[in-house]
């Protein structure tokens, strides 16, 4: 007799060579049309999935799992980050939730490296003078910004992504700090010529630019609120490709218009997909649109970790990317 497949349910559209493939392996349900799921959605997949499959966009809570069927045993998630589940609860009702570390590492970092020579060398700017058509040609002292070789940047968190920023920056020729729960291996540190900082309020007020490359958590929520932002130097950029809520927004857009900060780059946001309206059009701010990841490549990638966890899981074993609560 062949053996009953796992019914998978998909809330967001994936590339398509890994539906492809969770359709060839699973009983799966995909979103064709790519909306984001509402609350009672997500009750409807966890009544009926043996599997689900969310992304950060949708909010697994306790109220959410609290209506899930005993079916499901499985919360797969496509993407690196969880704050958006809660996996004490998942894990307390039996169910396993595990996620796709790793493979977003150089593309994220290829973005920070990108605001963080964007936004001192006034590159958006300077892009849309030029789709306006104000440029009335060079000038010494017009649209200058910040030279970045021998600068100070300071990284807020020193994991993979961290340190594939670091590598990154040391080849524009800035010098590496960063603050972390703890130092890195003494090898690592030689390698990225990084100075570690225990106290994060006295490397931001030395920093030339501060980039976050930290996980959300509880701990990290607001991390940088207004009285750290108000420790930076007036003359010192933010940059943010990790969680929008590691930043109280509020504090940074009162910060940049009061000229406390020269300048910040954000790809994520704390209230997604809404931005601060007091962030938007302001010219020394760079926003994206939460593309750290988005490549082909990596996406992809981030698909097949997920069949990968997937597979395992059905095969009696431990999935490779299992999350524990106790390390979040």
């Amino acid at each position: 007799m062949p053996t009953k497949k796992l019914k998978i349910v998909v809330t967001r559209k994936l590339p398509a060579a890994v539906e492809l493939r969770m359709k060839e392996l699973f009983d799966t349900s995909l979103n064709q049309d790519d909306h984001a799921f509402t609350h009672e959605e997500l009750v409807a997949a966890v009544q009926t999935a043996d599997v689900l499959v969310p992304t950060v966009t949708d909010r697994i809570d306790s109220r959410v799992l609290a209506r899930a069927g005993d079916q499901l045993r499985l919360i797969a998630q496509f993407g690196a980050g969880v704050d958006n589940i809660d996996v004490q609860s998942a894990v307390q009702r039996g169910i396993t939730v595990t996620n796709t570390p790793g493979v977003l590492t150089d593309d994220t970092a290829d973005v920070a490296m990108a605001l963080i020579l964007a936004v001192p060398r006034r590159l958006h700017e300077g892009a849309l003078v030029m789709d306006q058509g104000r440029f009335d040609g060079w000038t010494p002292t017009w649209m200058m910004g910040r030279r970045l070789a021998g600068k100070r940047l300071g990284i807020i968190g020193m994991g993979r992504i961290g340190q594939a920023v670091a590598r990154r920056a040391k080849a524009f020729g800035l010098q590496i700090h960063y603050h972390n729960r703890k130092p890195v291996s003494p090898r690592t540190e030689e390698l990225l010529e990084a100075t570690y900082w225990d106290s994060l309020d006295q490397m931001l007020a030395r920093m030339d630019i501060v980039s976050i490359n930290c996980p959300h958590t509880p701990a990290t929520f607001h991390l940088m609120n207004a009285r750290r932002i108000e420790l930076m130097k007036p003359e010192s950029y933010l940059i943010n490709t990790a969680r929008g809520e590691v930043i109280d927004e509020a504090a940074l857009a009162r910060a940049l218009k009061a000229g406390k900060i020269a300048g910040a780059g954000l790809d994520v946001f704390e209230r997604e997909p809404a931005v601060n309206e007091e962030l938007l059009g302001l010219p020394n701010v760079l926003l994206l649109p939460h593309m750290g990841s988005a490549t082909i490549e990596g996406r992809t990638e981030m698909g097949e970790k997920v069949i990968i966890n997937i597979k395992t899981f059905a095969d009696g074993h431990r999935p490779p990317d299992r999350v524990i609560p106790a390390i979040l």
